[in-house]
């Protein structure tokens, strides 16, 4: 196969602006349900701001540090899938961010899952930066129901407890990375491990998610790294990936198991995932959260000692309290979800049909209907030459050619044309008005041209 066909292309170390002092580069690889959405929804919702004290984001929005991610993980994309190819992103992404002056701040929660040739080369195309890992990680009996519950969210039919049995059979096992999942993104040593074999060890930060989910403490142990000062930051419109309650999971998980095989993964994602799951069932009263079953405590506990031993024996930079990664004591009473009253799944499926009529009544019939306010003569000039440069036909012409190393070095051009740190820390008026970051998405990021996770992406 061609670079072109698998979507891998080697690594380019020459994206440095001659003579410039090297940037400092933080990537944030993981780990997923770590709090990850609500940093990725503060750091992009104060990217002015962030400029403001010398980081900047590479590229426009976070879909593409999605999109990077996925061609460095050669994730493979559907036919049928309206979204770009994503060939070539990681070098774009990569040399916008050694363009960067002072630092850059690169986030996706799915690069933890690289294997280890794919870290290698992740690693190897920034050594020419001061580049610094971070990862963050959470104790194993909140875990392990978030795992589960986004399993469901991305299209998994396994119920509860047969999931987490195979995650526990497949824990002794030398290649459980590749077994399972939750181990390819949870074998947290494993990957710091893989991650920081060119860098020293204070050059690796291990974050420790604070308990009861205290979204301002985990801002500033995650500002702290950076080395901002975390409190000028509107973290108002920062939201975490919402989870579902049990009735609202186990409705989901079986309307997965009757949904024809012939609809693709792309639109499960657009339409079950982004509308139903999160954008409907989230909004439902919380009642009782899922937990370990009581045969499952001891294991919880043990994997969460090995963890924090391996962490304190490292020389990893350790942000918060290892502490924080061992169970509390069990409390409350232990419910499965396929043991829920079969009238809590009806409401949540009767609210779901009305919803999901109301959303697609809106989207075909009311669409397009309020006109825009007429902008002033300055931003008409602003948007033409963003149109010309990286405008959607632009745009798609570009990544459809950025299997060539000559378009990819013009795309990073592009951007610091664009985006250079100038532009970024006017954006500051923007993020508190909330407005800079639509246009800066080309507008309201809706259901029909955006990017979606790829088969692949997610292993049962």
């Amino acid at each position: 196969m061609t670079s072109r066909e698998t979507g891998r292309i080697p690594a380019e170390h020459d994206n440095q602006v001659p003579g410039a002092r090297a940037p400092r580069v933080y990537l944030h690889i993981g780990e997923p349900k770590t709090g990850t959405t609500f940093l990725q929804h503060a750091i992009w919702g104060n990217r002015g701001r962030l400029a403001e004290q010398g980081i900047l984001l590479p590229g426009y929005t976070r879909r593409d540090h999605s999109r990077a991610s996925r061609d460095l993980r050669e994730a493979p994309r559907m036919a049928s899938d309206p979204a770009d190819p994503w060939v070539g992103e990681w070098d774009v992404l990569t040399g916008q961010a050694l363009r960067t002056p002072d630092a850059a701040l690169v986030s996706d929660e799915l690069l933890v899952a690289c294997n280890p040739d794919q870290a290698d080369r992740a690693v190897r195309s920034l050594l020419s930066a001061d580049l610094h890992i971070v990862l963050t990680v959470r104790d194993f009996p909140s875990l392990l129901p978030a795992e589960w519950q986004e399993s469901v969210k991305t299209r998994r039919t396994s119920p509860w407890e047969e999931w987490l049995d195979a995650v526990i059979d497949a824990a002794p096992a030398a290649d459980r990375r590749a077994q399972s999942w939750f181990w390819t993104v949870h074998d947290t040593m494993a990957t710091l491990s893989m991650w920081s074999q060119y860098l020293p060890p204070d050059h690796v930060h291990v974050i420790t998610v604070p308990r009861q989910g205290s979204a301002n403490v985990l801002w500033e142990r995650f500002a702290s790294v950076l080395g901002i000062d975390p409190a000028g930051a509107d973290l108002a419109q920062a939201r975490a990936n919402s989870s579902l309650g049990l009735p609202e999971t186990e409705f989901l998980r079986r309307m997965n198991e009757a949904l024809s095989e012939e609809i693709p993964d792309w639109y499960y994602t657009r339409y079950i995932k982004q509308i139903l799951a999160h954008d409907v069932l989230t909004e439902q009263p919380r009642g009782e959260r899922l937990a370990l079953p009581p045969g499952r405590e001891a294991w919880a506990r043990e994997q969460s000692q090995v963890l924090v031993a391996a962490l304190q024996d490292s020389k990893y930079d350790l942000v918060g309290d290892p502490g924080e990664l061992l169970p509390p004591p069990a409390a409350g009473r232990y419910l499965a979800p396929d043991q829920l009253p079969a009238e809590q799944l009806l409401n949540v499926a009767v609210h779901a049909a009305a919803v999901l009529a109301d959303s697609r009544y809106r989207e075909v019939h009311l669409a397009g209907r309020q006109r825009p306010k007429r902008p002033s003569a300055r931003n008409r000039v602003s948007r033409l030459k963003w149109t010309v440069l990286n405008g959607p036909r632009t745009k798609r012409v570009l990544r459809q050619a950025s299997h060539y190393q000559a378009v990819r070095v013009l795309r990073v051009g592009i951007w610091w044309i664009l985006m250079r740190p100038t532009r970024h820390r006017q954006l500051v008026a923007g993020d508190r008005k909330g407005a800079s970051a639509a246009w800066l998405a080309g507008g309201r990021p809706g259901i029909t041209g955006t990017d979606t996770p790829a088969r692949g992406d997610r292993k049962a």
